[in-house]
Formats: C-alpha cells, structure tokens, sequence
C-alpha cells in the first residue's frame, strides 16, 4: 500500500487529478483523496507507512529477549520443580524479569510472537527399554496378531457368512432346537 501511496505523490506531481490517479492506480475516490491532501500537507513523507494501530505492546524487543533467555534455561533453573513449561509459569517468569503482569491465558501469543510451539512431554516409564521393545515389535508381535488367511476374501459384513444362510426350514433364521418342537 505505501508503493501505491508513491506512485500516487508522483501522478500529483505530474498534474493529474485525482480522478485520473484514482482510475491509473484502481482506488477509491475517496483513497486518493485522503493520499491528496496528505501529501499536500506533508510531502511524500506523509504517505510513509502508517504507525502500528492498537495498544501499543506492553514488552519491547529487549524485554521480550531477556525473558526468552530465561525460558531457555529451563523450568527447574528457574525454580519451579519440573522441568515442564506451563502457561502460569511463564507468566511468573514474565513478572520477575520484567515487572509487567500478564494474564496466563495470552501469555501463548507472546509465545507465539517468539516463535515457540504448544510442547506435550511424551509420557514414558523411566524403566522402558527401547531396545527390547524394537525386538518384541520385530518378532513377536508378526507371530501375535491375527491376519486373515491369504486363501479366502475377506468380508465387509458385521456378520459371519454362516449365519447369513437360512435354515432349510419353513421358519427361517430358527435355531435347529426350536424348529423341531
């Protein structure tokens, strides 16, 4: 938009109206009306790119760096007793370093801003043996589970082919028992 902006204040100072600029660059009227009077105001530097919009942020650059060299060090050098980052504890982190206190549920953009991702530790016994179980899924779990014979198709059907076929009987689907009596 800023280029759009340029090329604007360079049609201006060629003499074309804002009609024509309006039609050259496809805008609004209105657009290259607003671009007109700054420009005639404040020059080219008027149609600079504007300001950041919003609150401005509460943690500047080197703030935001100071706490993600604490988050670096980890949990535990921080004081907290497992290694695990939460939301809160970030927060508290956030607090000591710098004084400013977040909420712990928007902590996850300034997160985001400094380019780390949700984490879930993966949860595995201390005792579990890596190698034992490549071995057991290498040979024992081929000979355990179950596969159909190679022989016969298999059967989207919920129900077995045995007890899709009708009894001989003028009752169908009776059990051989109760058809006699």
């Amino acid at each position: 938009m800023e280029e759009r902006r340029k090329r604007a204040a360079s049609l201006f100072r060629q003499g074309l109206s804002q009609a024509e600029v309006a039609r050259a660059l496809e805008v609004t009227r209105q657009s290259v009306s607003r671009w007109h009077r700054a420009w005639r105001e404040g020059g080219v530097a008027a149609l600079k790119k504007a300001e950041r919009a919003g609150r401005p942020p509460r943690l500047n650059a080197a703030e935001l760096k100071r706490v993600e060299r604490r988050l670096l060090k980890g949990a535990e050098a921080n004081g907290f007793p497992t290694e695990l980052w939460t939301l809160e504890r970030v927060t508290v982190v956030i607090a000591t370093e710098t004084g400013v206190e977040y909420h712990p549920g928007h902590v996850w953009r300034l997160l985001r801003q400094m380019g780390w991702s949700l984490q879930k530790p993966a949860r595995r016994a201390l005792e579990r043996d890596e190698e034992a179980i490549q071995r057991w899924v290498a040979e024992t779990w081929p000979e355990v589970k179950k596969t159909p014979p190679a022989s016969r198709p298999g059967s989207s059907s919920r129900t077995s082919r045995a007890s899709r076929s009708s009894p001989s009987s003028d009752e169908p689907g009776l059990p051989e028992a109760e058809r006699r009596s």
